[in-house]
Formats: C-alpha cells, structure tokens, sequence
C-alpha cells in the first residue's frame, strides 16, 4: 500500500481571500505532492512500504526520507487545521484548557503568533498536548525547523501553522506577520483542534 496524498477538506479556493486558490495550488499541488512521491519512492522494496505515515515519521532516522515523510504528515495536519469562515472560538472544554495553560484564549493567540511569527527558520508552530504535565496545564506551544515534527518528541499535536516562506510567499510577499494574523484571526479550525485535544485526553486519561 502507498503513500495517498489526502484530499483537502475543502475546495481548492475556500480559504481566500486569506490564502487564495494559486497559493494552494502550488503548496498542495506540487510541494506536498513531491513530498508524498519521495516517501513512496523511498520506501518501495524496502521493509517499510506499506507502512502507516506517522509510524515512519516516529521511527525514521533523520535524513532525506524522514524529511519527506514528516512534511507529508506535517502537511495534512496543516490543512486540516484551517477551515472556510475559520477563527472564532473554541468549544468550552479546550478554551478553559487554553486557560490554564495560557491565562487566557486570547493570551494563547497572542503567544502562539508571536512564536510563528519569530520563528527564524522555515518551519511550523504547534499547539500540542504535553502528555507529561500534569493537571489541567497540559498544552504548549512550541516551534519545529524546516521537517521537525513533535511526533518525534512524544507530544500530541493539536494545531499546526506552516511557516515556510512557499506557505504564504504568493499571497503576501516577505509579511508572515500578515499571514500569521490572517490564520489566527480567519482561518484556524477550532473544530479540529477540539477533537484532537479530546483525544488526548482520552489516550491520556
């Protein structure tokens, strides 16, 4: 069984004017195609063809191979952490988690923009669910370099943004700030950060 490039959830053009249907059409099309072509290249006749993407991501030394495979699963992760007429608020339970973690849902946005925004490398910024903390402070953020992934650190991602300068460069030239706003604000899938954090939670109950 190969490597399958995911569908989008959404039509190619759903996401505009925030990030219009050319930007998805190189960043889909071709970026994360390739991705998903080295990997399945990669692994034909080799013990791991037919393996699931996260189990390579978790068990792949680093190099060529891993960077393809965790930038193909950083990737799906990426879409479906965007919606259409994204943004808003999150459901009760991951908004008091925010909370305790952040001070407030408010003061997560503001913390979690700052840390994409700053981050110097191409790369990605998390919300993920620290499995090792106790009580109800269990979510961090933290920022991964080019192909890093937390699947790799033991850590359950919730949310994802992609920094990577082919990530907004069409739409808004040298501005991630811009960008970065424009996924918090208009964009981020709360619905699908809520599932995953409730996941967690169960995994880790």
């Amino acid at each position: 069984m190969t490597i399958q490039l995911p569908d989008l959830p959404y039509a190619p053009d759903a996401l505009a004017p925030h990030i219009s249907e050319r930007t998805i059409s190189f960043h889909y099309g071709k970026h994360h195609a390739a991705y998903v072509r080295a990997v399945n290249d990669g692994v034909a006749g080799t013990p791991d063809e037919g393996r699931a993407l996260p189990e390579l991501v978790r068990s792949l030394p680093a190099g060529s191979l891993f960077n393809a495979a965790a930038q193909a699963w950083n990737h799906d992760f990426y879409w479906r952490s965007m919606s259409p007429g994204g943004g808003g608020e999150p459901d009760s339970d991951l908004a008091a988690a925010l909370a305790a973690s952040f001070g407030s849902v408010d003061a997560f946005r503001d913390e979690f923009a700052a840390g994409a925004v700053g981050n110097f490398a191409s790369g990605w910024g998390w919300l993920v669910f620290d499995g090792t903390s106790a009580g109800p402070s269990a979510l961090r953020i933290v920022q991964s370099d080019d192909a890093q992934t937390p699947l790799t650190d033991g850590l359950t991602p919730l949310l994802v943004i992609d920094v990577w300068e082919h990530a907004y460069y069409l739409d808004y030239q040298n501005a991630r700030v811009a960008y970065v706003n424009a996924f918090v604000e208009h964009l981020v899938c709360w619905e699908f950060a809520s599932a995953n954090y409730a996941a967690a939670l169960r995994i880790h109950a």
